[in-house]
């Protein structure tokens, strides 16, 4: 509109159609068409005001000469415009569009048609959004990005990374931290490592809808994840969720992330996840925190400095514990599993479900709102930690009466049993711990005394076994003199029989 006004300004003067086409670069025609133009709606008199862009462009839109030359085609969807439009206000599919007016219409255009005629007569008017103001403390947001794929130079493992990013809204200060996964014990570590980076802890923290923050995710009443939930007690922070797919709503930390990506990872080798961690805290506390920011035109790390950390709250004096929480079913075994390391509990709980409270150096069992079980951490797979008191009376009587134990107990007793013990242990084929442990029991009911006089009553026939042993306490064999005592040998028979012969008598 700009250049038709100056064609029409330089007709009011008097000029030729070829001069201002040489001076506009212009075709001679096109000069001459805003001529005949210009003269319809009488402004060549230069008695009248010069026209506006927006006169002129209302006389364009109204169909002027030039908008006549290149008519709009008409489209084939035109003549099922209410319905078609009336289906995209419903949000039905394109295609399942073109397949209605197929079926009912006898529509015989193609689905790039339906797609260009919606596009045109039904565009959406952008959304209009807002710039946020926040005080300084008030708020940080916080996002996961995809990270670099590292290699350990030491153990040659490759494995894929994320990045943490918690940048104040204020300054545009941020912590990052490559992490391997997006768990709730990486989640709540990472918060503890940021808050101790600004040594503060900001009053609002903006966060999307992760697994490992909201287990449910609303828009007006999101479920917070129990373990995040008791963190922002500990930290008196005020846990802020996004609207449900609506991660504009954080578009500071947003940047933070892309800017990591663009400008941190490029050109750089990661040896381990130490080594690209040391290598982003310095890169941070540098280079990013020194960069004159495209938004505040100032440098985060001075601003930060300078007001924003002051007005941080401070720091709990002891910090909470990182705890998550886990339900898991107390099996036959009397022991909960989590990470494929197992935990004991009281035997009377089987199969029943217990709540685990998981921190970095111990694992507490809650039953309800009782603490059952406390444990130290185990992270080897196929670990195991058990406490006595929770398998049942009978398992602990097993697992106490050991080897050594028996030993000990059968010496108490008597030579005699320990002798049979001994037997009993150096079997070669067959375990007899339990033969053992049922032989001493049998102390319990008939002592000390006749248990060892049985022991030594088998040992002499030669029948050193539990069932032997029992038989003769059941019987009171033991408490019977022996045959060899009662009919002692005597001196062997010298004499010479009546049809004896001596071997010298035979070989004669």
């Amino acid at each position: 509109m700009y250049e038709i006004r100056q064609i029409i300004q330089r007709l009011r003067l008097g000029e030729s159609n070829r001069g201002i086409a040489r001076g506009q670069r212009v075709g001679r025609d096109t000069v001459a068409d805003v001529r005949e133009m210009a003269a319809s709606q009488n402004w060549l008199d230069t008695a009248s005001p010069i026209p506006d862009d927006a006169a002129i462009a209302a006389h364009y839109k109204q169909g002027g000469k030039s908008a006549k030359k290149n008519p709009r085609n008409i489209s084939t969807v035109e003549p099922f415009r209410e319905e078609v439009l009336a289906w995209h206000r419903q949000g039905i599919q394109v295609s399942s569009m073109r397949q209605a007016l197929v079926r009912t219409r006898g529509y015989a255009g193609s689905v790039d048609a339906l797609y260009r005629f919606i596009r045109r007569e039904a565009a959406v008017v952008p959304a209009a959004t807002v710039m946020l103001d926040f005080a300084p403390g008030e708020q940080a947001q916080v996002d996961f990005g995809s990270g670099p794929v590292i290699t350990d130079r030491q153990t040659g493992e490759v494995f894929k990374t994320w990045f943490f990013v918690m940048t104040l809204a204020w300054s545009r200060h941020q912590y990052a931290e490559v992490v391997r996964n997006q768990t709730v014990e990486t989640w709540l570590a990472c918060h503890r490592h940021a808050f101790e980076w600004f040594n503060g802890v900001p009053r609002k923290v903006r966060i999307d809808n992760p697994k490992c923050a909201i287990t449910r995710a609303c828009y007006y009443e999101p479920t917070v994840q129990r373990a995040y939930g008791e963190l922002a007690v500990g930290y008196a922070f005020m846990i802020d969720p996004c609207p449900v797919a609506d991660p504009a709503k954080k578009g500071r930390v947003e940047a933070g992330v892309k800017y990591i990506k663009g400008n941190f990872v490029p050109l750089r080798e990661f040896h381990s996840l130490a080594h690209a961690n040391e290598q982003l805290w310095t890169w941070v506390s540098s280079e990013a925190g020194n960069r004159i920011h495209g938004s505040t035109r100032e440098r985060p790390l001075k601003l930060f400095g300078e007001t924003e950390q002051a007005l941080l709250q401070p720091l709990p004096v002891i910090a909470p514990a990182c705890a998550t929480w886990a339900k898991a079913k107390l099996h036959g075994n009397c022991h909960v599993q989590h990470d494929y390391c197992y935990y004991s509990a009281p035997f009377r709980l089987i199969h029943q479900t217990l709540w685990l409270e998981i921190t970095p150096d111990a694992l507490r069992i809650y039953h309800g709102h009782d603490l059952v079980a406390i444990h130290p951490r185990q992270f080897k797979p196929g670990d195991k930690s058990t406490v006595e008191d929770h398998i049942p009376p009978e398992a602990q009587a097993y697992f106490m009466r050991d080897p050594q134990w028996c030993l000990a107990q059968a010496t108490s007793v008597g030579p005699a049993c320990r002798a049979v013990v001994d037997s009993l242990f150096s079997h070669r084929v067959l375990d007899h711990l339990r033969a053992v442990q049922g032989l001493l029991r049998l102390g319990d009911s008939f002592g000390a005394k006749r248990l060892d006089a049985a022991c030594s009553r088998a040992l002499n026939f030669g029948t050193p076994s539990y069932r032997t042993i029992k038989k003769i306490l059941k019987e009171g064999l033991d408490q019977q003199p022996d045959l060899l005592d009662t009919f002692p040998l005597e001196a062997p028979y010298l004499g010479g029989g009546r049809f004896s012969r001596t071997p010298a008598d035979l070989l004669h």
